[in-house]
């Protein structure tokens, strides 16, 4: 197989994973791991397989699954700060439960609320939960999401973090066919230092980057 490039750093990457339906590189400079371009899906394909998510705003296993994100904002920022959902998706649930307590948030997707001028504005802080992984072009989307915050502003993520946790060929996250791109603990600090970014916090559950 040809070499391939890192859609994130640009570098030079060698084949990770060959299981049937999931071929991946890994960088040798960023330690991103990803699909190949020739397999992503095209833009309706690819909108059609997120309207298949049973994202329930009501849903309290949902509403669960974001609350790391909700909580953090919560303790970092008051109600007198701005907000954007960013890839809010087809149940924006994040800006449900914040809004519930008074906090002023907005919301961005591509694909169910694409409004440009949303992402003209800036923002005190950013959520972008099990968005990442989905990027096509993550370095030119990390520095949007930069340029969209206010100096100390912070952008919180929640993806699934690839720390070995299993043979990546049987890892169950990378088996999302739109799950393009895969971050490695190296990964994250090699954005931070690129954006760049102030601070990097690597928690449990969510990834917090601050300007």
């Amino acid at each position: 197989m040809k070499p391939e490039t890192c859609p994130l750093c640009h570098s030079t990457a060698t084949v990770f994973c060959t299981k049937p339906k999931h071929l991946f590189y890994k960088c040798s400079q960023c330690d991103g791991i990803f699909r190949p371009k020739h397999t992503y899906f095209d833009r309706d394909t690819e909108k059609q397989h997120y309207e298949q998510h049973e994202n329930d705003v009501n849903d309290l296993g949902y509403q669960n699954f974001v609350w790391p994100i909700v909580e953090a904002i919560i303790k970092d920022f008051t109600t007198t700060h701005k907000g954007l959902d960013f890839g809010s998706g087809t149940g924006p649930v994040i800006s449900k439960l914040l809004t519930e307590k008074d906090y002023s948030v907005v919301n961005y997707d591509l694909f169910f609320e694409n409004i440009p001028e949303r992402l003209l504005q800036q923002y005190d802080f950013i959520s972008c939960c099990e968005v990442m992984e989905h990027f096509h072009h993550p370095l030119q989307e990390f520095e949007l999401l930069h340029s969209m915050l206010f100096p100390h502003g912070k952008l919180y993520c929640k993806t699934e973090v690839y720390r070995n946790q299993s043979p990546f060929e049987n890892w169950y996250y990378k088996n999302d066919l739109t799950h393009v791109f895969i971050y490695q603990e190296a990964t994250l600090h090699w954005l931070q230092k690129k954006v760049p970014f102030k601070k990097l916090d690597i928690r449990d559950k969510i990834i917090v980057f601050e300007k």
